[in-house]
């Protein structure tokens, strides 16, 4: 089995709709498991017989997987999500104003002056007073019904907070029992706002702000019990350029200047002010692990990469390429000294992705990361690396190509226990079809195996939620 075959059959577009399907489950589930994990992602990759051009363009779909404890038994549905962008490429045939699938000089402009962005929200979910929401890199957002995924329409907060480029990456802090966000908005100057959603409300309380001369592609950021720190690395705009002509997307926007180095902003959650900003050399993050304090330092784990070749080589004439040779990230501690601002680091490990941790872990001091492993030929791994001793394990066969891995710690284990499940689905080129893997999180062994009744596209994000 070839790294070509995973490829396209991990970018071949899915359009067939199941809803609360009884999937077969091989092994034994643990008789706590009774939520659901709701994932998002890319499913459609041609409109009108033309292809997207990058894998964050294709239009989204979610896939809801609900336990039930000991009866062993998972229940799958998943549902295009009816945005008006879906609506309105399968009226026109088109799909066009995406982070890399262009719609022209006059569309962008009316896109961003007056607020027209695209709502094909397939990065991510959150839960928002009793709504499942799904989000994008644009501050729009679409509700659905939690259980059945259908879609309910545009969700709205009730505040008045704007922004022009949302952070797909919320931030859920369990012990304060608030999600953090970020907007960044372009102007005189620029500024990224962060801000606090209280569980159970509508309303986004505004933190405070951090100017921004040239604003960076920011998909995610890193929260302490007391501070947000903001990872402002060097993949950056010029608010103007959206309106020159000659670029014909998002993402053409941004370029790498490593010159500016990365600069971490630590601001204080409760008052909004800015701390301190720390400064190094130059590296380009998608995705943060956690992050936590210290009384010499704020420590910060993510995911690195030397510059942002990576955004090219998610294009889809470059991906197979690019999976199989390309730079892979690598989990990389940062330390912000709390009396300086310097910034030291040092990498944990090699060739990761798409980290998760437990719940109750973020914005404490915790030993386990679970993630994607990089792509080899006929597959990738799951991996589990402890960040105290820096062992590793992981799962993989031949064949398969595994997604974001989420670990669900056991109610009865205390932290930093490893003591859970890791729910994980599973492209399995050998069979022409998507598995959700349920992997025991101490030994990476499989418990349980559910296989769906096709195959998935590649997604992104997702979250378990309890019942």
């Amino acid at each position: 089995m070839s790294m070509d075959v995973g490829f396209e059959l991990g970018f071949s577009s899915l359009d067939s709709e199941v809803t609360d399907r009884s999937l077969a489950v091989e092994g034994s589930l643990p008789d706590w498991l009774d939520g659901a994990l709701v994932r998002n992602g890319p499913a459609t990759f041609e409109v009108g017989g033309e292809r997207v051009v990058h894998w964050f363009d294709g239009l989204a779909m979610l896939h809801r997987f609900a336990f039930a404890g000991a009866d062993d038994a998972v229940r799958y549905t998943n549902r295009s999500l009816r945005s008006e962008t879906y609506r309105e490429a399968m009226e026109t045939g088109e799909i066009s104003g995406q982070f890399a699938t262009g719609g022209g000089y006059l569309q962008r402009v009316r896109r961003l002056l007056f607020g027209e962005p695209t709502d094909n929200c397939n990065v991510h979910v959150a839960r928002v007073a009793g709504s499942l929401v799904a989000m994008t890199e644009v501050p729009r957002y679409v509700a659905c019904d939690p259980e059945t995924l259908e879609t309910r329409g545009e969700f709205a907060f009730a505040d008045a907070l704007t922004g022009h480029v949302n952070c797909a990456h919320v931030v859920p802090d369990p012990h304060r029992e608030e999600t953090v966000g970020l907007l960044t908005t372009f102007g005189r100057p620029s500024e990224y706002t962060l801000y606090r959603l209280p569980d159970g409300s509508r309303s986004r309380e505004r933190i405070g702000s951090v100017p921004a001369e040239n604003p960076a592609y920011l998909h995610s950021f890193a929260l302490t019990e007391r501070f947000v720190v903001l990872t402002e690395h060097p993949f950056v705009t010029h608010p103007t350029s959206f309106l020159r002509p000659g670029r014909e997307s998002f993402v053409d926007h941004y370029d790498w200047k490593p010159g500016r180095g990365t600069r971490f902003h630590v601001v204080e959650r409760d008052t909004g002010e800015r701390i301190t900003t720390g400064r190094t050399g130059a590296w380009f993050v998608f995705h943060h692990v956690n992050a936590f304090e210290t009384d010499e330092a704020f420590v910060v784990d993510l995911v690195a990469y030397p510059n942002a070749d990576v955004v090219d080589g998610l294009y889809l004439t470059a991906a197979a390429d690019w999976f199989e040779s390309g730079g892979d990230g690598h989990l990389r501690r940062f330390r912000i000294d709390r009396g300086d601002g310097s910034v030291t680091s040092e990498r944990l490990s090699e060739g990761l992705e798409l980290p998760r941790i437990a719940t109750d872990d973020r914005t404490r001091e915790y030993r386990y990361v679970y993630a994607q492993g990089a792509a080899e030929r006929d597959g990738n791994h799951v991996a589990r690396v402890d960040v105290e001793s820096g062992e590793s394990r992981r799962w993989e066969q031949s064949g398969v190509f595994v997604e974001e891995p989420v670990f669900v710690r056991a109610p009865d284990a205390e932290r930093p226990s490893d003591e859970g499940v890791v729910l994980v689905t599973a492209l399995n080129t050998n069979e022409q079809r998507t598995d959700l893997l349920v992997l025991d999180g101490e030994t990476l062994e499989e418990r349980a195996r559910a296989p769906l009744p096709h195959a998935v596209p590649f997604g992104f994000h997702g979250r378990y939620f309890e019942d």
